[in-house]
């Protein structure tokens, strides 16, 4: 099958959604599909070792633009299918990583004042970059004969209640994880170098914390809980990885007396041992579609604490394999799964059931599901003129 890929930048280094995309056009080359990938930025690297067929887009200066252009470009390409990753409206299957855009929007506006939230809520009618997106969600679902491809039940809600887009034109298909990159088994071949790196002894509780956008996944709450474990006494530590910007937090952590209990390590290439290394992961997420980190977290035999506006965290039975807080804001909260999971025994137990979950989900068997919905999908779905 002759394949369009289309997403921003096609970058395995940079996030979730472009990572998942890589590697599904590894996936797709060795089915023997013919790949073609249309983006604005390609890695040279990646892009030469792997064998796709590349389309570079002009740069574009909104998102409208951007999917003007791809638009254009996918139509001279003669393709089976196309799928894009909620970058264009020219496509068969469409997969928002990011969900829906104005429900995103909303819940980023929670943690903000009242005043504030009237003012950005005020702003988005106007801005020209929130017309442009709302402008380009009309465009992406306003043919309801196309497929979207909805990684959580949160998304399909929010597509149907913001874009009024039919439940039976939306196939779910949860996230994937590598389970043999993510293994507890790196907690025994990688656990103490790395906490001896970051300086870290074993009464210490280690707590992760990976994500680029720092607010919308809630580490302000995770810097909260550690400040409140410190103030009890317990020994903590919160590692956070990710490219955002720190400044903020470290001056949180030092108001709340906590500053040498965050430590930033920046973006990594390779998180894997870190949760080998770590003793609990959390992600109180005030927004996310289905987080690979979480699935990577659990995948490692890690204990993980998320937020109930994460799609992943439908998976999670409460106190099961995991714990999953309803109010991302809610320090006390996560305080006090972090203090519960200081049990030895009950760190143990979620520790296994955690794995056996993110097993239900295995990486291959994810893009098997998507490959096979492209075979589906071929001569039934009519493309927007």
């Amino acid at each position: 099958m002759k394949v369009g890929l289309v997403i921003r930048q096609f970058d395995p280094g940079r996030g979730g959604a472009e990572r998942w995309t890589y590697q599904l056009a590894e996936h797709a080359v060795a089915a023997g599909h013919e790949v073609h990938v249309v983006a604005q930025q390609f890695v040279s690297n990646n892009v030469r070792r792997l064998p796709i067929i590349p389309h570079a887009l002009p740069k574009a200066h909104s998102p409208l633009s951007l999917a003007d252009a791809a638009q254009h470009e996918v139509r001279k390409l003669n393709l089976d299918l196309i799928h894009d990753m909620g970058f264009g409206w020219h496509f068969d299957i469409l997969q928002p990583h990011f969900g829906s855009w104005r429900a995103q929007f909303e819940r980023k506006l929670l943690p903000l004042p009242a005043w504030l939230r009237v003012a950005k809520r005020a702003l988005s009618r106007v801005a020209p970059r929130y017309q442009a997106l709302d402008r380009l969600a009309w465009l992406q679902y306003a043919d309801h004969r196309r497929l979207v491809l909805a990684l959580s039940k949160l998304v399909a809600r929010d597509l149907e209640r913001v874009q009024g887009w039919p439940m039976e034109r939306c196939k779910l298909i949860y996230n994937g994880v590598d389970l043999i990159r993510y293994t507890p088994e790196n907690r025994d071949e990688v656990r103490s170098a790395v906490r001896r790196r970051v300086n870290v002894d074993d009464r210490t509780q280690l707590v992760l914390f990976v994500a680029h956008n720092f607010a919308l996944k809630g580490l302000a709450t995770a810097i909260r809980a550690v400040a409140m474990q410190r103030q009890a006494n317990r020994p903590v530590r919160l590692l956070v990885l990710g490219s955002g910007r720190p400044g903020p937090y470290r001056r949180l952590a030092r108001k709340l007396g906590a500053e040498d209990a965050v430590q930033f390590l920046g973006k990594v290439e390779d998180s894997a041992p870190f949760y080998g290394a770590a003793d609990v992961f959390v992600l109180p997420t005030w927004y996310d579609s289905c987080s690979l980190s979480l699935l990577e977290a659990m995948a490692s035999g890690l204990p993980s604490i998320t937020s109930s506006h994460n799609g992943a965290g439908e998976l999670i039975s409460h106190g099961g394999d995991g714990f999953v807080i309803d109010d991302p804001g809610d320090a006390d909260a996560l305080a006090g799964h972090l203090e519960t999971l200081t049990d030895p025994e009950t760190h143990a137990r979620i520790s296994v059931a955690g794995r056996r979950l993110a097993e239900r989900y295995p990486l291959a068997g994810n893009y098997r599901a998507v490959m096979d919905l492209w075979a589906n999908t071929v001569g039934r779905v009519r493309r927007a003129a």
